[in-house]
């Protein structure tokens, strides 16, 4: 309307009142000031304010701080209210753009599973533990004519990656993921520690058991450090190891033209750099039963292997050590970051020999960064401790469900308790399992 305005298109505004033209005083002023320029009078039917009039900008200056005001105050108590919400663990959805849930039956009612729904989210977790990108899934879902959760009929990458990651997808909610930096822009920050976040478990019923979708975070990190090699062809890509140079084995085909055709695995680098590994090549179906037998002695086995496990479990995953030394490292960065303070108030209160203050002040920072660095350091290792440790709970708990021997390749199976394959020089494959165990087959 403002565009045609000043296009010469239209001569008179009527406004219902001032906090509708514009969020703020300057906003209003410099808008009102163009269309003044061209011809074009703005009336404000609430406050009777008319542009052209000699006092229209003083009382227009007036009304618009007051609107700005108000603004402000009905943004902080709705901003005071959601984080009220927050901090009571109260969750909602954007229901029309989110699968899987729908509104309960009253207000402040937990978000309810949609069945329908959720069997489509349910077969896009096993698509990506069966081996499949979410660039595959994607592409698999928009091939049937499935729509995505905001209607449109191509699928994207990036929406099967929301779904994946979601936690609210186990039954847990991260409130506050983001927060609005300002009333008058609206705009969106990630929250990085501005505002407080808030962890709520089983806040809601799961659709994905958190054992599951713990196994998709694994597999999402698995997938991004090896990068390149892992192209979602095969559930055995960058999972095959060549025992003789540490290489992935890749897939390669044999007679593919005539009746003879057979994949077979063999080492990447085998006939590269004048290497030649002597490693065998290996099909798929040996790989598939040589895992079957493995497995199925562990479950014939189980008691004493889990009692084992569950023993490796606590020893490589105690974090009380790390615990301790974060704990001081946490003390000596409060402690440098007051000093570092005091060094530059001191001098900007008083006259300083410039040269010893910056000594000072860089032995400082010095020993805070040192000090970062190390806490850092520590923060990594206790993740993948955790990490482990929950790697290590699903293989127990996969373990403790199964009592009848396997009678087929399972890919899910594979990927959620296979580390790696070695393939060794004589033929013997190594399974590394997530526990740590390595088991010849």
């Amino acid at each position: 309307m403002i565009s045609d305005a000043l296009a010469g298109k239209i001569d008179l505004i009527i406004t219902k009142s001032v906090s509708r033209f514009a969020r703020n005083t300057v906003d209003s002023l410099v808008t009102i000031r163009k269309l003044k320029d061209k011809g074009v009078e703005v009336y404000f039917e609430k406050e009777n304010i008319w542009t052209f009039d000699s006092k229209g900008e003083l009382l227009l200056t007036i009304m618009s701080s007051l609107a700005q005001e108000e603004s402000r105050s009905i943004s902080k108590n709705v901003t005071w209210g959601q984080r009220k919400r927050f901090s009571d663990g109260k969750v909602s959805l954007p229901y029309k753009h989110f699968l899987g849930y729908e509104r309960g039956e009253n207000k402040g009612d937990p978000p309810v599973v949609n069945e329908e729904q959720a069997k489509l989210v349910r077969r896009i977790y096993h698509l990506f533990m069966s081996g499949k990108t979410t660039g595959g899934i994607a592409r698999i879902l928009t091939a049937k004519n499935i729509p995505t959760p905001s209607g449109k009929q191509v699928w994207q990458p990036t929406t099967i990656e929301s779904i994946l990651k979601n936690e609210k997808y186990k039954g847990a909610a991260r409130l506050q993921k983001k927060f609005t930096v300002d009333f008058l822009s609206k705009k969106m920050k990630i929250n990085e520690g501005e505002v407080p976040q808030y962890y709520i478990e089983n806040s809601h019923e799961a659709i994905i058991d958190p054992m599951e979708w713990e196994a998709v975070q694994d597999e999402f990190k698995r997938r991004k450090s090896i990068g390149r090699a892992y192209s979602g062809k095969s559930v055995f890509g960058a999972k095959i190891v060549c025992g003789d140079c540490g290489s992935f084995y890749g897939s390669k085909t044999w007679h593919s033209t005539d009746k003879y055709k057979t994949v077979i695995w063999q080492c990447n680098r085998k006939f590269k750099d004048n290497t030649c590994c002597k490693t065998p090549h290996i099909t798929e179906d040996e790989i598939k039963a040589r895992f079957l037998k493995v497995y199925n002695g562990l479950i014939s086995d189980k008691e004493p292997f889990i009692k084992a496990c569950k023993l490796t479990r606590d020893v490589l995953t105690d974090t009380e050590e790390i615990d301790r030394e974060m704990s001081e490292l946490l003390r000596e960065l409060e402690v440098v970051t007051e000093l570092i303070k005091k060094c530059i108030a001191e001098n900007s209160s008083s006259a300083q020999d410039q040269e010893k203050y910056i000594e000072g002040y860089n032995s400082y920072v010095d020993r805070y960064e040192k000090a970062k660095s190390r806490y850092d350091e520590l923060e990594y290792q206790k993740e993948n401790k955790l990490s482990k440790r929950k790697a290590i709970d699903r293989f127990i708990s996969d373990l403790l469900k199964r009592d009848e021997l396997l009678t087929e390749f399972d890919n899910c199976l594979w990927l959620t308790v296979a580390d790696k394959v070695t393939v060794q020089s004589d033929g013997v494959l190594v399974f590394d399992f997530n526990d740590g165990t390595e088991i010849d087959g």
